[in-house]
């Protein structure tokens, strides 16, 4: 028997709505309470969706048809099957790869190659894989050198009704139009390292505003940034370290209050 974290959400999902965005659609929504369980992998079920910390600001998701995704890929996927899909950011080399691996897929870049100096269009993904739909919302970053426009993608992923975000490595607060086109959250992964990317309680900001339901942190560089990135989270939401370094989710319910859920990383030795 392997202990797990297991979050479940409502099911909002309409049949054949898988080409829409529901986490646009939802307004407002009644949230039951909160389960945590032990499970063997055999006993998850068919809708359950299953999410790891490789390390870095990448993670594994795996959706209940086998589609796996790793975000912020630089070449590293972590133990487990080759994945079908990966989104990168090109803040730092550590968040993308000019040489993804030849069998992925889908290689989902959140800057457009044509956008060299700022003047181009930001990239723009929204495409169904398999039962889950990829959505991006373009972010600028900060580099010695100025503002680098739309050099960054927060990365929406939509699966069997449940929303998940992945803020990439956000320099800027979103403005309100960028709010509007991220949408509902049910799960944000979130840097909170507050120096390359923003200050923390910068970031603290963002998710409060964003509203959702489990936080999970990524790109903390050692337990000092990460111990003062939760001393400061601990004001606003329930806190709680797990010592495993995955986590499934599905839909009966979500914490009633926001809940940061601290996992290890795959890659361990990078942050000790």
């Amino acid at each position: 028997m392997v202990s797990k974290l297991v979050i479940s959400t409502a099911l909002f999902l309409s049949a054949g709505a898988a080409q829409a965005s529901d986490c646009l659609g939802f307004a407002q929504r009644d949230l039951p309470g909160w389960t945590v369980f032990t499970l063997d992998a055999a006993q998850l079920g068919e809708r359950d969706v299953a999410i790891s910390f490789v390390g870095h600001s990448s993670y594994r998701i795996e959706a209940p048809d086998g589609t796996t995704i790793i975000t912020d890929y630089s070449g590293w996927s972590g133990p487990g099957d080759q994945p079908e899909v990966v989104t990168m950011n090109r803040a730092h080399e550590t968040h993308y790869t000019d040489y993804p691996d030849p069998r992925i897929e889908h290689v989902l870049r959140g800057w457009n190659p044509e956008n060299t100096d700022g003047s181009g269009d930001p990239a723009e993904h929204y495409a169904t894989i398999g039962e889950t739909l990829i959505r991006n919302v373009a972010t600028s970053v900060q580099s010695y050198d100025g503002v680098r426009p739309n050099d960054n993608s927060i990365f929406i992923f939509e699966i069997q009704g449940l929303c998940i975000g992945h803020l990439g490595h956000l320099h800027f607060e979103p403005n309100d139009e960028q709010f509007g086109a991220i949408g509902f959250l049910d799960v944000v992964m979130v840097p909170v390292d507050g120096t390359y990317t923003m200050s923390q309680v910068g970031m603290m900001e963002v998710l409060k505003k964003l509203r959702a339901k489990v936080i999970l942190p990524m790109h903390w560089f050692g337990q000092t940034t990460l111990n003062a990135f939760l001393r400061i989270a601990a004001e606003e939401f329930d806190v709680r370290p797990f010592d495993e370094n995955w986590l499934v989710l599905s839909k009966e319910t979500l914490p009633e209050e926001a809940v940061v859920v601290v996992m290890q990383p795959n890659f361990r030795e990078e942050f000790e």
